[in-house]
């Protein structure tokens, strides 16, 4: 039977991070989860037997133009329906292109992008290493204070959707944030830098300073990428290197 999540108002948010890259001012985006979020959050384990989805060729491509024709816009709606204006709402909207719910395999105390965890564990693979494909989900961790505490234990709490991957590894993230739907860098080489020496973005800013918290970089954030869809053969192939998180929360330490 499939789980179906309502709130009181009828809509559904999904935890995102905001703000501009590289040190502009946060703007709470007033998020609230399917259920109140506990004193501590972490990344679900996920067991059982993948059930690959059955989708045709181009699905990747649909979705991968989908995202980018989003680029730039403050609403997310794609085919006249209108989804949340948060990271969610933006990967929902891609992927609603093939008829698919991110949504479907949430539990009550999942925020919308540890659902999307849990349905791409069901579905599809989740991993750290290798080269990612354009369409390929990124899973992040701890971009604002989702519970409110002070302490940094929120579980997931971001998603983008991988748009291209440049000569060095950055990767381009098409992911919606306070202003709109926009893209950042990422690069998992060197999580921790901002620039290289000739002053090129290597990680776009994704956590600003707080209470407790340091300013923390797209890299430093990232907990796996997620593939749900078949590879074209025109696309990059990941590397053969591929880890599995089917098991521990996480092969990557929290930051």
């Amino acid at each position: 039977m499939r789980l179906v999540f309502t709130l009181a108002s009828g809509a559904l948010l999904c935890a995102c991070a905001t703000g501009r890259p590289l040190g502009a001012n946060r703007i709470d985006d007033g998020y609230r989860p399917f259920a109140a979020a506990p004193a501590a959050v972490v990344v679900p384990r996920v067991t059982g037997d993948v059930v690959p989805l059955e989708l045709g060729p181009g699905s990747r491509d649909r979705v991968i133009e989908a995202a980018r024709g989003l680029v730039g816009t403050t609403r997310v709606e794609v085919g006249g329906k209108r989804f949340g204006d948060d990271c969610t709402g933006l990967v929902r909207a891609a992927y609603a292109s093939l008829g698919v719910d991110l949504m479907a395999a949430g539990e009550p105390q999942d925020n919308g992008v540890t659902a999307i965890w849990r349905f791409t564990a069901k579905h599809g693979r989740l991993y750290d290493g290798g080269r990612p494909v354009a369409g390929d989900l990124v899973f992040f961790r701890e971009t604002y204070d989702l519970n409110r505490d002070g302490a940094v234990n929120d579980g997931l709490t971001h998603i983008g959707l991988v748009d291209d991957v440049e000569p060095d590894g950055t990767v381009l993230v098409i992911h919606r944030v306070a202003r709109g739907v926009v893209r950042y860098r990422m690069n998992l080489t060197n999580p921790s830098l901002a620039r290289d020496g000739s002053g090129k973005v290597l990680n776009d800013g994704l956590r600003l300073p707080g209470a407790g918290s340091a300013r923390k970089l797209t890299g430093e954030l990232f907990v796996s990428f997620g593939t749900l869809l078949p590879n074209d053969g025109r696309l990059a192939a990941r590397s053969a290197r591929v880890t599995s998180l089917r098991g521990p929360s996480s092969s990557r330490p929290q930051p």
